[in-house]
């Protein structure tokens, strides 16, 4: 089998991945803050995470994988006080609804989903170090702040100088702060909070900062230094960055060796966001399609690339699926297990493991289920469901598939239109020798079941497999 190699956010490249303990890894993703129900964003990273999670295990490693709960926050506060509720009932109300949410999407549980409330006196002891360094400081306003100049390595993940960070910063005098980029280890209980939302500590009462608990949750979990760290994208600054900042200045050494990071969703090709009107909930979502056809439509994008979301595109990544299952409905697969050595579970291992390929690996599934089609092999049926079975997809009887997910409705024209418009932008990268982008989306397509032809005169045709 190739070796696993891994994008490092940190490092900006592709790297071999070599876990601290041979044959273990320790894996930690930033999940929820829980006071409203999830979005297609939060789907995104957390089938992005949970296909890493099962390829590794797929790959022989023993995986402890910890994705946690920011149940104490801000906006959580808030929301309990505009719904007149306990800050526990609120966050615990939408834990259930995030759960329901992840088993409809066939998202693996984690080893283990700590909430930041049950691990303040590990955060205490991490600034109480901090402090000893010379890295954290009570300010004015009873704040406890990391002193961001003191650490020398700031920005080193998200590539961005000191000096980039402060131009057309100002200090706000109320807070105390020594640094406008400093950022609050412990938040001074204020007057206007509920009488709950308080621990007492060293400094006086108060919270933990949002930072703080991922650094303490990770040490207390999985150990001074792990293998794996990962969130969205929107989380490399100022997030991780920080928590590189306050864990490394605690421990005073690295505490991370893989950075990963997931792209952003887009609709129609903007921004998401609930300003613009164009912010869907999983459960919004899951009204329209099935929650195999959102998975699907999840893995047919790289993890690291932009994911644009439209009906269309769900419309397409249903049709997509229903070929698959489609193969499979006339051949009974045999029991015999995984052949590893098999040319498509070579090609599809090779894909996953060049940085979790999910459309190359989606594009052999196709492969298979041409086979398939062709000879009614069930050596090959067994092969297509045993390789979709390793992320997530082809689980369930063919037959119940097609008659739950109606096949009406997905719009055919629409789908050709954005075919040909793929094959016209694949034409102008090729001219323009940006070969790199040609192939990407070549394999795009194929992911899609869209088999290209390139004729001698320049042109291209295509079918769909």
């Amino acid at each position: 089998m190739s070796v696993l190699k891994i994008y490092n956010t940190l490092a900006r490249e592709k790297q071999p991945f070599s876990p601290i303990k041979p044959g273990h890894v320790s894996m930690y993703v930033c999940g929820m803050t829980i006071y409203d129900y999830c979005h297609i964003g939060h789907a995104r990273m957390m089938v992005a995470f949970d296909v890493i999670y099962r390829w590794l295990q797929a790959s022989g490693y023993e995986v402890t994988y910890v994705r946690n709960i920011t149940d104490i926050d801000d906006k959580i506060i808030k929301r309990a006080v505009e719904n007149g509720e306990s800050i526990s009932q609120l966050t615990s109300r939408f834990a259930a609804y995030m759960n329901e949410d992840t088993r409809a999407l066939g998202i693996l549980p984690p080893t283990a989903e700590p909430r930041a409330t049950q691990y303040v006196p590990q955060m205490l002891g991490m600034i109480e170090k901090l402090e000893s360094r010379g890295l954290a400081y009570k300010a004015a306003d009873g704040d406890v702040n990391f002193s961001v100049r003191e650490f020398p390595g700031y920005g080193k993940l998200s590539g961005k100088s000191l000096d980039d960070l402060r131009a057309g910063e100002r200090v706000d005098i109320n807070t105390g702060k020594r640094d406008p980029l400093d950022f609050v280890l412990w938040k001074a209980s204020k007057a206007t909070e509920p009488e709950e939302v308080k621990w007492p500590s060293k400094w006086g009462s108060g919270r933990p900062g949002w930072h703080i608990e991922c650094s303490a949750m990770v040490c207390e979990l999985l150990g001074e230094r792990i293998d794996i760290h990962g969130g969205g994208a929107d989380l490399q600054f100022p997030h991780h960055e920080n928590e590189i900042a306050q864990s490394e200045g605690a421990l005073q050494h690295p505490f991370v060796n893989y950075w990963l990071h997931n792209g952003f969703v887009r609709v129609d090709n903007e921004k998401m966001s609930k300003s613009l009107g164009n912010f869907f909930t999983i459960r919004d979502v899951l009204k329209k399609y099935d929650a195999e056809v959102i998975r699907f439509f999840i893995l047919r994008a790289h993890y690291r690339s932009p994911l644009n979301y439209s009906d269309a595109h769900l419309d397409d990544a249903k049709q997509s699926l229903t070929r698959l299952y489609t193969a499979l409905k006339d051949v009974v697969p045999d029991s015999e297990p995984l052949d590893r050595g098999e040319a498509h579970a070579l090609r599809f291992a090779e894909a996953m493991n060049d940085d979790f390929n999910t459309p190359l690996a989606v594009a052999v599934l196709f492969e298979l289920a041409n086979e398939v089609n062709r000879t009614k092999s069930a050596a090959m049926a067994r092969q297509l469901i045993a390789l979709a079975g390793i992320i997530g997809l082809l689980q369930r009887v063919p037959q119940h598939y097609l008659q739950s997910v109606p096949q009406q409705g997905c719009d055919r024209v629409s789908g050709d239109a954005e075919v040909l418009a793929q094959i016209e932008a694949r034409a102008a990268a090729k001219k323009s020798r940006n070969f790199t982008e040609a192939d990407r989306i070549r394999t795009q397509l194929s992911a899609r079941g869209i088999v290209l032809e390139d004729k001698p005169d320049g042109s291209t045709d295509w079918r769909r497999a």
